[in-house]
């Protein structure tokens, strides 16, 4: 009987058994989506979200990779640059690009390292506002490796074979300056014919053009350029020199500086001789920086040289667009590739309508 009953058991299990056997292939079953899950991560989804990207910049770039554009800026803590460096983003943004921004912050070592990983980051089109021209080289070389284009804004190209330079008018702006301190000193009783200049730092070439513009429009006007000094484009710097000038030249008329930073370091120096920046020493700075302007508002120098940093930041996007569809530009000087951009007088009869 127990038998019996053993065997009945035993064929319950065997029924059950395959019975779960006929059921197995549902258990496997979830597993199965697995693979087609996995083959649908990198598939035709990911793959057609590429063309939408490429077609951002489809309205300035005709080549599928320029899509990115890198700015190596001077020194950002430089109201110059400040605009400078929005002009280009915002027109960069604009044009549906992607943006990579490196700081410099006045150094030759960090402007050659960071630049060169911009490049490395697979921009599209490399603008350089160069701290140091002359250590462009390797950079400039590695971008043409690459196949990159090369816009310089501003300071100077250091011989290298960039493809554009933009540029103010600076032989322009500092015949302005001059015009509009002769008009200032003929304009006061008693004062000296003695003018002095203040320059940037000696790598910054395009900048000297100011300088060289001055002084040759003040000594055909009668006047002695009794000083040029340079002020390495730092307001401290435009202090020391201004106090020199000042010990050497204690009768000099007016003072023109190649930035405003030094201008007002210069105006600084004079207020603290007991003389005015507007009234008895006449001081025109280049550039129309925020605190340039606060100056001229407050009387404390009388007129500088408005850049146009945003804008020049704007064109330097449009020539790199250019450049990347293969398209010839056109310069104000062919042999070296530059581009001017015009430059105003700011005193103050028009200085509320810079004032942010």
């Amino acid at each position: 009987m127990r038998s019996v009953r053993s065997y009945a058991v035993l064929s319950v299990v065997l029924v059950a058994l395959v019975l779960l056997s006929a059921c197995s292939p549902a258990a496997p079953a979830p597993a199965a989506p697995a693979a087609p899950a996995a083959t649908q991560a990198p598939a035709a989804p990911a793959a057609t979200v590429a063309p939408a990207a490429t077609q951002a910049p489809a309205v300035p770039a005709k080549g599928a990779g320029a899509k990115k554009i890198g700015f190596s800026v001077y020194d950002m803590q430089y109201g110059f640059f400040q605009d400078m460096e929005k002009g280009t983003r915002e027109a960069a943004k604009a044009a549906g690009y992607d943006y990579a921004l490196v700081d410099q912050k006045s150094s030759e070592s960090t402007m050659v390292a960071s630049t060169q990983d911009l490049i490395n980051q697979g921009i599209g089109a490399l603008i350089i506002s160069p701290f140091k021209p002359d250590a462009m080289g390797p950079v400039v070389d590695a971008a043409k490796a690459k196949g990159i284009p090369v816009v310089v804004d501003d300071i100077g190209g250091g011989g290298t074979n960039y493809d554009v330079i933009v540029i103010s008018d600076n032989q322009k702006g500092g015949v302005l300056a001059a015009d509009q301190m002769d008009k200032l000193i003929k304009g006061k009783s008693g004062a000296s014919k003695n003018v002095a200049s203040i320059t940037c730092e000696p790598s910054a070439v395009y900048a000297a053009r100011r300088n060289q513009g001055f002084e040759a429009r003040m000594k055909e006007l009668g006047y002695n350029v009794v000083a040029t000094l340079s002020g390495n484009s730092k307001q401290e710097e435009g202090y020391k020199v201004m106090k020199d000038i000042l010990s050497a030249h204690p009768d000099v008329a007016g003072v023109f500086s190649c930035n405003d930073p030094m201008a007002v370091g210069a105006a600084q120096a004079i207020a603290d001789s007991g003389k005015s920046g507007s009234k008895d020493i006449f001081v025109i700075g280049f550039n129309a920086d925020e605190i340039a302007l606060k100056a001229i508002k407050a009387g404390q120098m009388v007129a500088t040289v408005q850049q146009v940093p945003y804008q020049m930041g704007k064109m330097t996007v449009d020539l790199a667009t250019k450049l990347m569809n293969g398209e010839k530009l056109k310069f104000d000087n062919d042999q070296n590739r530059e581009i001017y951009v015009p430059v105003n007088l700011i005193t103050a009869d028009n200085v509320d309508t810079l004032l942010k």
